[in-house]
């Protein structure tokens, strides 16, 4: 770092999403206090040999705004147009969607996916098998790259700034929080598009489900997925798109615009171990890294949003390192019990709504978390119903395949 220099303060002013609970914060909160979950069963993958689980979170009443140019959603797998829409949404709700800030070359975007249109990846497998060209188009490749979704944000919003991707499966939508707060905060941007997006596939399903990971019941999907549940039985993957608009404070406060929450630590590191098997020590020292970078002692935080993403491996090491690293009896839930694991928006989304909980004083509880693995962490798991707790500042974390560990922490106003 540049010597005497001050870093700059990162605030929230906008945030939106598409979820399987619903596309606007109305609806998920309703569905949240409610107890209702989006997983549902899909009766037609049965015609997949060897698949055991059947259940899928899907984004329900999303469809594609008609002044969408087709020029452009030529270009556009679904990843990308829940991405552009959660992106629209968010830079409305900050009051930014004409603001000649975004073509200044001042604003950049990191978003992410875990991977690009799996439409168009079948593509050009197709074309791999058949030793043919024809399933080719001349927008297949753009649908597929792992950048699309920064890409397709970019270029329908004419960003000229930094263009950041994150295309680090689950971690895909915090890690573009994170690198956005640290390119605002160290004066690289004054502006930030930040979020991560996912298409419900079957190819994603077929993944975990070969891990064993995946939840097997098909017949009762309103009771699974269950993290950190004795008898959780494994995820259910789901779909949707996130964005949050991050801002400079004092761009912010120069054209007023609302402060909904402040970025004021971020911690991310690997594993260096296990493709996919979490460390509990360095997802630790992940919260450790967010908590040194806010300042804060582990008793200034509130609540934590947890990955949970009711796998045995996964539930039991994250919430001991949350519990080593946070202590005893810190309130806890997890988002992915209604939502299901919607892989590289997960970050933002639960982010999203985590924000808007805390902010109106109440969380979400793990829903159909009933007996705690006596495994997990002597933590304070939010079971049963909402709960109303007020704090100052929340911690949202997220671990990805390949052992990417992350930590966000946000102070809110």
């Amino acid at each position: 770092m540049i010597d005497n220099y001050k870093p700059r303060r990162v605030v929230v002013t906008g945030m939106a999403g598409l979820s399987p609970i619903g596309c606007d914060w109305e609806t998920v909160s309703a569905n949240l206090r409610q107890g209702h979950t989006g997983i549902r069963h899909f009766d037609e993958w049965r015609e997949y040999s060897g698949l055991n689980s059947f259940l899928g979170a899907p984004v329900s009443g999303f469809e594609i705004p008609s002044h969408y140019p087709r020029k452009m959603r030529r270009t556009m797998g679904r990843v990308s147009l829940l991405a552009v829409r959660a992106t629209e949404l968010a830079l409305e709700d900050a009051g930014l969607i004409d603001d000649p800030v975004l073509s200044s070359g001042r604003t950049g975007v990191s978003h992410g996916s875990s991977a690009g249109c799996p439409q168009s990846i079948l593509e050009f497998g197709q074309m791999l098998e058949s030793k043919s060209t024809d399933s080719i188009g001349a927008n297949t490749y753009i649908k597929m790259m792992p950048h699309t979704t920064a890409a397709a944000i970019g270029l329908f919003f004419g960003l000229k700034g930094r263009l950041l991707p994150s295309s680090s499966a689950c971690t895909s939508g915090s890690l573009s929080i994170g690198l956005s707060y640290e390119m605002i905060k160290f004066g690289l941007q004054d502006v930030m598009i930040a979020g991560g997006s996912e298409e419900l596939s079957i190819a994603e399903v077929v993944a975990f489900d070969t891990l064993y990971a995946t939840s097997t019941l098909n017949d009762t999907p309103a009771e699974t997925p269950k993290p950190f549940d004795l008898k959780r039985d494994g995820l259910v993957v789901g779909e949707g798109a996130a964005t949050l608009i991050l801002e400079d404070v004092e761009h912010a406060r120069a054209r007023g615009a609302e402060i909904l929450a402040e970025v004021i630590g971020f911690g991310t590191n690997s594993d260096g171990k296990h493709p996919t098997q979490p460390t509990m020590e360095t997802m630790a020292e992940a919260m450790n890294l967010a908590l040194n970078d806010a300042g804060l002692t582990r008793e200034e935080i509130g609540y934590v949003n947890a990955h949970g993403t009711a796998t045995e491996i996964g539930d039991i090491a994250e919430s001991q390192a949350t519990e080593l690293m946070l202590g005893k009896n810190m309130p806890i839930s997890s988002l992915k019990s209604f939502i299901g694991h919607t892989l590289g928006a997960c970050g933002s989304l639960e982010a999203w709504m985590t924000l808007r909980m805390t902010k109106e004083g109440w969380v979400a509880p793990t829903i159909n978390l009933t007996q705690v693995d006596e495994r997990c962490g002597d933590l304070d798991y939010v079971m049963a119903g909402p709960r109303e707790l007020r704090c100052d500042h929340v911690m949202s974390n997220n671990f990805a395949f390949g052992g990417v560990n992350t930590s966000l922490i946000f102070s809110i106003n």
